[in-house]
């Protein structure tokens, strides 16, 4: 498999496992973790603001979903979505970060957290560059 081909399958790859994030968040919202439990790990106290805030998760599930939609279509067309890719990965790079606004090391350094956020953080730049330099070579 040469270089173009194996970025195109990574970039399919990272898009299929974003879309599936993406519906595990905006069609499982707040109260089951999305389809990561069968439990509720809530307690409502306040059921219209609650809703409110679990229309918005699923909103940004909804946002996640079509970001990785963008990435698998851009994994079979890549010189059209090259710059979108690039775009996307410093976007998701830059949110990585805002998990730090939380000042909880603990959360942040848990198996639960620290696998994303090394993808996020260190993955999706090494991808952007990636995506920057097998375009130089399409030039």
């Amino acid at each position: 498999m040469n270089k173009v081909n194996l970025l195109n399958s990574v970039v399919v790859i990272v898009g299929a496992a974003i879309v599936f994030l993406g519906l595990n968040i905006g069609l499982g919202g707040i109260k089951t973790l999305g389809w990561q439990s069968t439990r509720d790990f809530v307690s409502i106290t306040d059921a219209a603001t609650f809703n409110a805030q679990d229309s918005h998760i699923r909103f940004i599930g909804g946002l996640w979903f079509g970001v990785g939609a963008l990435f698998m279509i851009g994994g079979f067309a890549m010189r059209s979505f090259r710059s979108i890719l690039i775009a996307l990965s410093a976007v998701i790079a830059i949110a990585g970060l805002f998990r730090l606004s939380g000042m909880n090391t603990e959360v942040i350094l848990s198996a639960e957290i620290a696998p994303s956020l090394v993808f996020e953080l260190i993955g999706f730049p090494l991808l952007a560059w990636w995506l920057i330099a097998s375009g130089k070579r399409d030039m």
